[in-house]
């Protein structure tokens, strides 16, 4: 990202109770830049988020602002605001006055508080709300209103931690767009902290991947997608076939038994890899013209395309596919040079990728995890609200 850089992260480490969340990360982040913190609870983004608001402190490590040290700088003093999932709207007060808080605390005159509102009012959609009781509000309308209300001070840093968290499906993708919107309107750097990668693809200039308090890669969305780093950042990232492989020369690679032509180079000959393709890069082929043949174990329909898993040599391939395939087909399959990305060997290698382990007894898993940390992301954003009102 070229530009200024408004603040920088330089060697941050927290822990909590003797377990590390954040280890040794340094991050810059610029003027008027959208960049989302995207990683699985427990990452330590929202612990980053914190410390950059000022309501954390790092074991070690120092946070600029314009270039100024600010470890010591109270939350209240630093040009930033926090929109929360929780909202921390005021019940007793009506859509102005929630809005306008800040101004009057800030003892701003009348005359100035009424057009700031009307320009924030209009900014986050909500023109003629002025006098409604915010408890009336639909989710979508009270998030609008902590949005305004933490943009009318002219903050040069808007912090969001999960703030599409409660909302439906459909609300989040309008909301996604008006984020957008706002940010650009405004110039203001928007700092997001978000579990859900297509939000992270879909809103951001760039996109900081996080993992058990590290950073595992800062591209954007684009880069992140078709070149991630390593087989993490490929599997958190969308889906992908990740295959044990052998890096013959430079753009030719072998796996699953065949040597592939490819568009990587600067490996060691006959150097293991990882290679990674994503399921809307295989085309399906008759077999006789398959660079690969196998048979189709499972079908899903999933509105625009189908989701087919196939059995290659014992491994599950993910193909996406507009194409109906028969289960128990047997097909081929084809592969362009760029649609395969070799990647270094890492700690991460064997962890994902073969999909004989994609099953509803992980997806159960995995959301029953997810109920047990939204309690506990419930019961800090209620310190959250605390601290900011």
């Amino acid at each position: 990202m070229n530009g200024k850089k408004i603040i920088e992260l330089r060697g941050i480490t927290k822990s909590f109770d003797g377990e590390m969340v954040l280890d040794n990360i340094d991050l810059d982040i610029y003027d008027n830049e959208f960049i989302t913190l995207l990683g699985p609870s427990g990452c330590g983004k929202t612990t980053t988020l914190r410390i950059i608001a000022g309501f954390e402190t790092p074991d070690a490590g120092d946070v600029f602002f314009d270039g100024k040290r600010i470890n010591d700088v109270p939350p209240y003093k630093r040009h930033i605001n926090t929109v929360f999932q929780k909202y921390a709207l005021f019940p007793h007060l009506n859509v102005y006055e929630n809005i306008a808080f800040g101004l009057r605390i800030a003892k701003v005159p009348e005359k100035e508080i009424s057009a700031r509102v009307k320009e924030m009012l209009a900014l986050v959609n909500l023109r003629g709300f002025e006098r409604r009781r915010v408890t009336t509000l639909s989710g979508g309308q009270q998030q609008r209103v902590a949005i305004a209300r933490a943009l009318i001070n002219n903050p040069r840093v808007l912090l969001l931690d999960e703030p599409l968290g409660a909302l439906d499906l459909k609300l989040r993708k309008d909301m996604q767009n008006e984020l957008k919107n706002m940010q650009h309107k405004t110039g203001i750097t928007f700092i997001y902290v978000t579990h859900d990668q297509e939000e992270a693809l879909s809103m951001s200039d760039t996109v900081v991947v996080m993992n058990a308090g590290k950073i595992m890669q800062i591209g954007t969305p684009t880069d992140i997608y078709n070149e991630p780093v390593n087989a993490y950042v490929a599997d958190f990232i969308g889906e992908s076939n990740i295959i044990d492989g052998l890096m013959i020369s430079d753009k030719c690679v072998a796996f699953a038994g065949h040597r592939f032509d490819c568009v990587d180079t600067g490996f060691a000959p006959n150097e293991p890899v990882d290679v990674v393709i994503r399921p809307e890069d295989v085309d399906v082929v008759p077999v006789e013209r398959g660079m690969l043949t196998g048979r189709v174990t499972t079908v899903t329909f999933k509105g625009v395309h189908y989701e087919v898993i196939v059995d290659i040599a014992g491994f599950k391939w993910m193909i996406q596919t507009t194409d109906y395939v028969a289960p128990d087909a047997e097909i081929g399959i084809y592969i362009e040079p760029d649609a395969i990305h070799v990647m270094k060997k890492s700690e991460y290698s064997g962890m994902f990728g073969d999909y004989s382990s994609y099953s509803e007894e992980l997806d159960l898993l995995s959301e029953n995890i997810e109920e047990d940390e939204e309690v506990n992301d419930d019961e800090k954003s209620a310190e959250y609200e605390e601290e900011e009102l």
